[in-house]
């Protein structure tokens, strides 16, 4: 039987601490709230972006109800509808039940929803309106489209250095295959069940995204995008995972060859592979509704998209990579490899200085454009599988200990970069400009901003 349509909301943690603590101060009484948030259509899905939280004092904001115990006031309900109007931000009440691991609306929730939402709809002009109610551990919603349907939860996620889950009532996973019995011991079933329903991108199926890949679909990641542009040549075999002579006679194009590699370890895996560059529009697009990104690749256009997807649409990912610096009498001066985790609203790539002004000027010029200015083509750099498989397996531990919800809460998300001959782990905590021309204007706004995409 089909099911029907859902809506995930995401917010980040901070935000969710902050609702939470207005929630639940300790005295067990009902409170309100209304949160801004960005909208994301993709097809007949619908994520909805916690972009801001609007607590209601009670007393003013919210106030006695006429039908229930408390509800929203008039006033604050209309400042807070023009603005997401005004703003295309999806509207969506807030309040709190006692309950802890389940939540459901009360008859008075649903039928003051019935009252109010096809006047506020009305006002929204296009956006989305709706209500979420919380227990402590639990969350349901009631989303009221547009086009006159309606949409319960499907997941409520908190991005945070980890990723957290929350349902209207406990999930149970099923049994997993056989072929994941060794890592279902370590993570369970539901470990199993997260990985298997998330859709993760992989941008770049060189040296280091081909191993995240194999790493991904050996997990159990249920639908990986891959996303590259180049055809295989002859240099890379000695570190593109499944690439063969074979290949590169007959001009294949890496994301071939990763669809048939990965094919033969997971017949069942969902691969959708896009030749083309992460920098144009209608490719950052397909990324929008992913679940987590691996940046794999070194241009800065494709680093200046990839960090705006990560807080434009609250996804996190992580930016990786190796590097090797030759001496100029054939020593090594410098061996070592980048693992960046991006999480939206921290420190983006454009506050560390990772995303370089002048580089991304020659990126956009052509080739004509670039010998005529004297740029000339730039030498490949050294590269070697083993320095590539410690940045993807640092990557792909990373991230299945935080999408997993492995770690204990808090901490900061680091770069960690790992120098091979001073041995020698240096982990950094990004640093947040508060003026950034990036990461501040994107957060959670969705699809109210055009990407910075080649034709955006």
């Amino acid at each position: 039987m089909k099911s029907e349509p859902t809506c995930d909301v995401t917010i980040r943690e901070e935000d969710h601490d902050r609702l939470m603590a207005h929630l639940y101060p300790g005295d067990g009484d009902e409170y309100g709230a209304v949160l801004r948030a960005g909208i994301v259509s993709c097809g007949a899905g619908l994520r909805l972006l916690v972009n801001a939280v609007e607590p209601a004092q009670v007393g003013t904001d919210y106030v006695p109800g006429k039908y229930g115990y408390r509800a929203l006031a008039p006033t604050f309900i209309h400042r807070q509808i023009v603005r997401c109007r005004d703003e295309r931000m999806a509207y969506l009440a807030v309040h709190n039940h006692g309950s802890d691991r389940s939540v459901r609306f009360s008859k008075v929730d649903m039928d003051s929803h019935e009252r109010g939402y096809p006047a506020l709809r009305d006002i929204g002009k296009g956006v989305p309106v709706g209500a979420l109610v919380f227990g402590r551990r639990a969350v349901a919603a009631d989303i009221w489209m547009p086009d006159g349907t309606r949409r319960a939860l499907g997941s409520y996620r908190i991005v945070g250095r980890t990723i957290r889950r929350l349902y209207a009532n406990p999930q149970r996973a099923a049994k997993a295959g056989a072929g994941f019995d060794r890592q279902v011991r370590m993570f369970g079933n539901a470990g199993q069940a997260v990985l298997g329903a998330s859709k993760v991108a992989v941008v770049g199926l060189g040296g280091v995204g081909s191993l995240v890949a194999e790493y991904l679909a050996r997990l159990g990641v249920g639908h990986l995008v891959l996303v590259d542009l180049d055809v295989i040549e002859d240099t890379n075999l000695s570190r593109v995972v499944g690439a063969t002579p074979t290949d590169v006679e007959t001009g294949q194009f890496k994301t071939q060859i990763a669809v048939r590699h990965l094919r033969e370890a997971r017949p069942d895996i969902r691969l959708e592979a896009i030749r083309g560059d992460v920098a144009s529009d209608p490719v950052a697009k397909k990324l929008r509704d992913c679940d987590f990104i691996f940046m794999a690749a070194d241009s800065m256009r494709g680093r200046l998209v990839v960090n705006a997807l990560v807080h434009q649409y609250l996804i996190p990912a992580v930016q990786m990579g190796a590097k090797i610096r030759p001496g100029a009498d054939g020593s090594v001066e410098e061996a070592m490899c980048a693992v960046r985790q991006l999480r939206p609203g921290t420190g983006c790539l454009w506050c560390n200085g990772l995303i370089d002004g002048t580089q991304l000027a020659i990126e956009a010029k052509t080739d004509e454009e670039r010998k005529a200015q004297d740029y000339g083509v730039r030498e490949p750099d050294p590269s070697v599988i083993t320095l590539n498989a410690v940045a993807a397996g640092q990557a792909v531990n990373n991230f299945l200990f935080d999408f997993l919800d492995l770690r204990p809460k808090g901490g900061d998300a680091v770069y960690q970069h790992h120098h091979f001959l001073r041995h020698v782990v240096q982990k950094v905590v990004p640093r947040k400009d508060p003026d950034c021309r990036e990461c501040g204007k994107r957060l959670g706004v969705g699809d109210a901003m055009e990407l910075p995409t080649a034709t955006g």
